[in-house]
């Protein structure tokens, strides 16, 4: 069986988590590394080239898997890229997966691959869950809580905010928050009310720390709808204390049956490592957009798209023996 050749397009710490993933992958193998910084190395030893040289490897690669942000890097990536590859990537600004999906759809269709969009676990996972608890108890409502833990997608954004020369965001729950939404009474929470974020900067040089704080928590899709708390610490204190990467959340529907009778929902993660986690769900549609694109499919898809079937490198038949 030929192995489906992997790129990813972004050597972060999410582009490093697709790397180790793959190894535990045996149907897929990493043909290359696309970056905008050349001269690093790999953990497997596997060739950089330069990010605009992408259209050059079109024929060595049959899923690109993009590990850029979704602040910056996505909103240009994820179209340009789907000229050229199948992509799968993790965009994760909610309220703009729509407008995102469209741009994508639009160029992968006309190029004839298949893209598939905002794969992780918030958007991915939890969004199936929302799914399923509305299909199948559609009398009711959900509830969902990140962390406590470290964002990649608002941490990247605090990055690169003019002033910041490091940062870290933590994302944690409202306890009086939860404590209503298991008890039933979650639905009209505002989103301030469930969260709060609490940042960890490094100024650079001569940075002004008020102009710098102003730029954060005003900052819409990432900032300005929560109770922000911005830290100001030393890059000594970044490293010391803030290296890991934990993560997590739950969804929570509350709903009744038709005969009348009460049924809560919660599905849960705890995550050592936020972009290890989403690594493994990206490469697991990496094999989802290849078997699309080998039946002759096209444009872009979202989890809510995708059969699990296709998720899985299982024969359907092991699947149904092992796991209905």
């Amino acid at each position: 069986m030929e192995k489906i050749r992997i790129g990813i397009a972004g050597y972060g710490n999410l582009g490093r988590g697709v790397e180790a993933a793959l190894s535990q992958s045996s149907d897929m193998e990493l043909a290359a590394v696309l970056s905008r910084r050349t001269a690093l190395k790999t953990n497997t030893g596997v060739s950089v080239f330069p990010l605009d040289s992408a259209a050059d490897h079109r024929d060595k690669i049959d899923v690109m898997i993009l590990c850029g942000g979704s602040r910056d890097d996505l909103p240009q990536q994820g179209p340009a890229l789907a000229a050229h590859f199948t992509t799968v990537d993790s965009f994760d600004t909610h309220a703009k997966i729509p407008d995102y999906f469209a741009r994508v759809d639009a160029v992968a269709r006309s190029s004839n691959n298949v893209a598939i969009i905002s794969v992780g676990w918030d958007p991915g996972l939890f969004s199936l869950i929302r799914l399923y608890g509305e299909a199948t108890l559609p009398q009711g409502h959900t509830t969902t809580f990140w962390g406590k833990g470290v964002s990649q997608g608002h941490s990247d954004a605090l990055r690169r905010v003019p002033g910041v020369a490091g940062a870290v965001q933590y994302t944690v729950p409202v306890e009086a928050a939860v404590e209503q939404a298991r008890n039933g009474q979650g639905e009209n929470l505002s989103t301030r009310e469930k969260h709060t974020r609490h940042c960890y900067v490094v100024l650079a040089e001569g940075a002004d720390q008020d102009r710098v704080r102003e730029l954060i928590t005003t900052m819409p899709d990432y900032f300005a709808d929560y109770e922000t708390t911005v830290n100001f610490i030393s890059a000594e204190e970044l490293a010391r204390d803030h290296g890991a990467m934990p993560h997590g959340g739950f969804v929570i529907r509350h709903a009744k049956a038709g005969s009348g009778t009460g049924h809560k929902l919660e599905f849960s993660l705890q995550l050592e490592s936020n972009p290890d986690f989403t690594a493994s769900v990206l490469v697991a549609y990496a094999r989802a957009a290849h078997r699309l694109k080998s039946a002759g499919e096209s444009g872009a898809r979202t989890v809510l798209d995708i059969a699990p079937v296709l998720l899985s490198p299982k024969k359907p038949e092991d699947l149904r023996r092992e796991l209905l």
